[in-house]
């Protein structure tokens, strides 16, 4: 996941003309026409210049989640918009991009469109979860609050889906910690298939346009689509990157970019693994100190041997899962509901219990963290964030099929990250990237010219986007840095006193804060 940066220069806002089109839409639906605005790309004319089929969001829920955010909600509206399959041939293919909106209650400025990460987190949940902050708030009163599910993620068409439920529901019982030729074979045969089956159900048309090159395109035909000559955009964890190769793509389209939770452009694909790995390592640390400090600490009073007792906790699951009801808790589960706590201190107490259930042979809570991380509802639906994951990395970052750089990988990260060695020698598998039916579209990065100041937001005990990454990104950018001094993954819009009206002040006066500002 990542973030990115802010903006100073006061470019004047220019309020956009809405024409209300007449025609037969279905009932309900009010069709609106505010662009073309700014700049549009020649080709794209039709694209840039849609009207949009606003109406209630029932229909764009696709799991429990979203039927509750979006059921009955008055206060937002809904519509797809029409983007190329392919931008180097506009007059082909199309695909939709849903999108999410709550008004601006008073003099408007533009849309603030957000993106929450992954790849593949549905921004239209995350927008109908921030409804209800930003409604009363000086934010809600300026701009309309956008969330957009990315080509192929939630409401979006065609989706990105590779597993059918009963299959994730048995992928993630499969350990693959055996790390023997056998076992690593095993490994790659089921990564084989595993992209064979996204090819086949998805389609490799579709999956050769569905990374973050594509995306930044359809963002600025959303710009334009919904009235806005400059884009102002709020992009967490991954986000960011959408944000940053946006910036570059096209740095006078900007407005203002608030980026929160950095991932790092001065890094590769394994250094970010390594790094990331570290940093859960640090925020597993800082939870061993909390836990200690606690009567009821399942991993002890000695902070400095906490992490072999979670292997003792949790290694014994690869022979003997523990039953849930009708499911399991497996080795995997339990670990990615560790990993799922340290995305913020508020899930420390809920891995406390979770680890302390593990020791009376129950697994109630690690799979219910586990299930939060895959975005498992509690119908036992999935959602496409872990098919779209795999195939935006698929195809934004290069193949790793050097078996010694693998072997070297594999080695480093249990190093890293000693909570989560599993035992076994490190050697590394290929992964289903290495089987993927489309080459990947990796863009170069250059040197970003002409972008307005931006505001970068990175956090001292950020485990999946390292502080370091937000101190680079805003120097790559040239933007400002907020320094946030806490133990969680990414903070603007979540209650801070400090943290909120800094990012306020940027993306509603273009105010960047004080050099070396910094919140706790």
């Amino acid at each position: 996941m990542r973030r990115s940066l802010m903006l100073l220069l006061a470019v004047p806002a220019l309020a956009a003309c809405t024409t209300v089109v007449t025609g037969s839409p279905t009932p309900g639906t009010v069709l609106e026409q505010r662009g073309p605005a700014g700049t549009v790309p020649a080709g794209l004319e039709r694209f840039y210049g849609q009207q949009l089929g606003w109406q209630d969001c029932a229909e764009y829920a696709t799991t429990a989640t979203t039927r509750g955010q979006f059921r009955n909600k008055k206060n937002i509206e809904c519509a797809r918009l029409e983007v190329p399959l392919d931008y180097a041939n506009p007059g082909g293919k199309t695909v939709t991009v849903g999108l999410l909106r709550q008004k601006a209650s008073g003099d408007r400025i533009g849309s603030l469109i957000i993106n929450p990460g992954g790849p593949g987190a549905s921004g239209m949940s995350a927008a109908a979860n921030l409804a209800g902050t930003v409604r009363d708030s000086a934010l809600g009163e300026r701009f309309d609050l956008v969330g957009f599910d990315p080509r192929g993620v939630g409401a979006s068409r065609p989706q990105v889906r590779c597993l059918t439920d009963a299959e994730r529901d048995a992928d993630r019982l499969d350990t693959d910690v055996d790390t023997s030729p056998a076992g690593v074979q095993e490994t790659e045969r089921e990564n084989k298939t595993y992209a064979e089956k996204c090819a086949a159900s998805t389609g490799a048309d579709f999956l050769a346009n569905v990374g973050t090159r594509d995306v930044v395109r359809d963002l600025d035909v959303m710009r334009s689509a919904l009235g806005d000559e400059k884009l102002t955009y709020l992009g967490y964890s991954y986000g960011t990157h959408i944000g940053a190769r946006y910036a570059a793509a096209f740095p006078a389209n900007v407005r203002a970019l608030v980026l929160d939770g950095a991932v790092d452009p001065t890094q590769n694909q394994v250094e970010s693994l390594i790094a990331q790995a570290a940093g859960f390592q640090q925020a597993f640390d800082a939870f061993a100190q909390w836990c200690a400090q606690r009567q009821d600490c399942a991993l002890g009073k000695d902070p400095a041997k906490a992490s072999t007792v979670f292997r003792e906790l949790t290694l014994p699951l690869v022979q003997r899962p523990v039953d849930v009801g009708i499911r399991k808790l497996s080795y995997n589960d339990a670990i990615t509901g560790a990993i799922q706590a340290m995305y913020s201190q508020e899930l420390w107490a809920p891995l406390n219990s979770g680890l302390t259930e593990l020791k009376n042979n129950r697994g109630e809570v690690l799979l219910s963290l586990a299930d939060a991380y895959f975005d498992r509802d509690r119908e036992g639906r999935y959602s496409t964030i872990t098919d779209a994951f795999t195939a935006v990395k698929c195809v934004d970052e290069p193949r790793v099929t050097d078996r010694a750089v693998l072997d070297d990988v594999a080695r480093r990260y249990k190093a890293a990250a000693p909570f989560l060695d599993d035992g076994n020698p490190p050697v590394g598998a290929l992964d289903a990237c290495a089987f993927w039916p489309v080459p990947p579209t990796v863009q170069e990065t250059k040197p970003v010219s002409g972008l307005p100041p931006v505001l970068v937001i990175s956090t001292t005990g950020d485990p999946a986007t390292p502080y370091e990454a937000g101190v680079n990104l805003a120097g790559a950018l040239g933007g400002g840095l907020l320094t946030f001094e806490g133990n969680q993954h990414t903070v603007y819009l979540q209650g801070n006193e400090c943290v909120d009206p800094v990012g306020d002040a940027y993306l509603i006066d273009l105010k960047l804060p004080a050099q070396g500002k910094r919140c706790s």
